[in-house]
């Protein structure tokens, strides 16, 4: 095996690019630390400066994968807000779930390791690299701009408790059938149609919803129990 000499940041770096690339081949659990650490030329030793096992290594590419993932949802939303966005209110949501939805649809490998149930779950803070040095979470980036509907008036305050889940549960929905072929579309172009009426729809349902005296349950995940503190030391 070629060795190669990297610096701190670049073999760590390294290491990420290599097990990415196992699991675009073989999935999320079709490989080894020894095999990433092959991929780059170096010893499994090597790799241990980094990552103290496997499971560390996969959760500090998943949280690199959410971090690309809200950067390209963010800058999505970018191009939405210009002028020729017009009075369309619910166009910036629409260009998160399309990119959501094509994302998950042109990389499904990788999409299934970001939130897949079997995904590793241990504490962030484990590793060299936490969730706060990735920003924009995905679900940041939903939450403003669910936040920002309200402002301007595109959906009642009363309906925002939760909402994210709603378009989140929608969203991931649309994307999971389209990946595991449950559901299928003859014109690939479709998948972003499908996925504003996916969207629209659910605003729509929001905002004329009648919310019970006592409210909707409050869901949470793993993001927002640590962004809340709630999660901590879990």
């Amino acid at each position: 095996m070629a060795r190669r000499n990297y610096h701190h940041g670049e073999l760590r770096a390294a290491l990420l690019d290599a097990a990415e690339a196992l699991v675009r081949e073989r999935g999320a659990d079709g490989w080894s630390l020894r095999e990433a650490s092959a991929r780059v030329g170096v010893s499994s030793s090597a790799a241990y400066h980094h990552f103290a096992s496997r499971d560390a290594l996969v959760r500090a590419l998943r949280r690199r994968v959410l971090g690309e993932l809200g950067e390209r949802l963010s800058q999505e939303v970018g191009r939405a807000a210009g002028p020729e966005a017009g009075g369309d209110l619910q166009r910036r949501l629409v260009a998160v779930g399309r990119t959501y939805v094509q994302w998950a649809v042109d990389d499904p490998s990788v999409a299934r390791l970001a939130f897949g149930a079997g995904a590793p779950a241990g504490d962030p803070a484990s590793d060299s690299t936490s969730d706060a040095a990735t920003p924009p979470h995905p679900h940041d980036v939903l939450d403003a701009e669910l936040d920002l509907l309200v402002e301007v008036g595109g959906l009642p305050a009363a309906a925002r408790p939760g909402a994210d889940f709603v378009v989140w549960a929608a969203v991931h929905g649309l994307a999971t059938l389209l990946v595991d072929g449950l559901a299928r579309l003859d014109d690939p172009r479709a998948v972003a149609r499908e996925a504003e009426r996916v969207v629209r729809a659910v605003l729509t349902g929001l905002t004329h919803e009648a919310v019970p005296s006592q409210g909707w349950p409050t869901p949470h995940s793993a993001h927002t129990e640590r962004r809340t503190g709630r999660g901590a030391g879990k």
